[in-house]
């Protein structure tokens, strides 16, 4: 049986000095990884995380990738494919073994979304790990199935209720400010169906590619509105200018014809 996860260890936390926080063997599929950087990356390139504080002072938050989760320092971690914490801040120095995974007791909350991508039927995403990220009390937990490994829907979320996960319908998470949902187009050369986050209104959190492209868009759009101006100022010039030379002929056939 799987250890269940009991209360956390005080902040201070004990050593971790003597546990595995990494392999060194990743070993993953390319569509997986670059999904993984989908679902982490714009969070922070766009700054479009949870909503702030009611004093408008933005909410720190952990997005990471194929990072150990502890729950406690005799348990062997589980290691999500994407998870996001809220309220919590990663210390900067990440030479420290104490910085290098996501120990709860440290962070002092489990992550609110933890995200797997299913690529074959050997990760058991609704079987030990539903049940380890349950005992962790992992808010919502959240299985994306593209290649249909599990031959059910592509998309299944789970919400913590008590003890319990209860699946629910939509991808959204009201108390973050965001939502999951599915997007076909291309990223990094590759097109394809990703899953992306979005605000609750359904719009997509830009990458830093996007963000990127799109700045450039509307400077573009600026430089050409700028250039339409000026030629529409030129062409009324130009008017302005032949107007007042038929005044000026029409004055001087005038003059002439007083003059006769």
């Amino acid at each position: 049986d799987l250890p269940i996860d009991g209360d956390d260890p005080p902040p201070s936390g004990p050593d971790v000095s003597h546990l595995v926080t990494e392999d060194d063997e990743p070993f993953d599929n390319i569509l997986s990884e670059k999904q993984q950087r989908r679902l982490t990356e714009p969070l922070y390139s766009s700054l479009s995380g949870p909503p702030p504080e009611e004093d408008g002072a933005p909410r720190p938050f952990a997005a990471l990738a194929n990072v150990g989760l502890f729950t406690k320092p005799e348990n062997s971690p589980v290691v999500p494919d994407v998870m996001l914490s809220i309220d919590v801040e990663i210390d900067a120095d990440l030479s420290k073994k104490e910085n290098r995974s996501y120990f709860l007791w440290r962070h002092g909350k489990p992550p609110d979304v933890v995200i797997e991508i299913v690529s074959n039927d050997e990760g058991d995403e609704l079987g030990i790990r539903f049940q380890r990220y349950r005992r962790a009390r992992v808010a919502y937990y959240v299985v994306y199935d593209p290649l249909h490994c599990l031959r059910e829907a592509t998309l299944r979320v789970f919400q913590l209720s008590g003890d319990l996960y209860q699946r629910i319908d939509a991808a959204r998470f009201e108390s973050l400010g965001l939502a999951l949902r599915e997007w076909h187009g291309t990223f990094e050369n590759h097109t394809d169906t990703w899953l992306r986050w979005c605000t609750l209104d359904g719009e997509l959190v830009p990458t830093g590619a996007e963000r990127a492209e799109d700045a450039e868009k509307r400077a573009r759009d600026a430089d050409k509105r700028a250039a339409e101006e000026r030629l529409r100022a030129e062409d009324a010039d130009k008017r302005a200018t032949e107007e007042r030379l038929r005044a000026e002929d029409a004055d001087k056939r005038a003059t002439e014809e007083r003059l006769r």
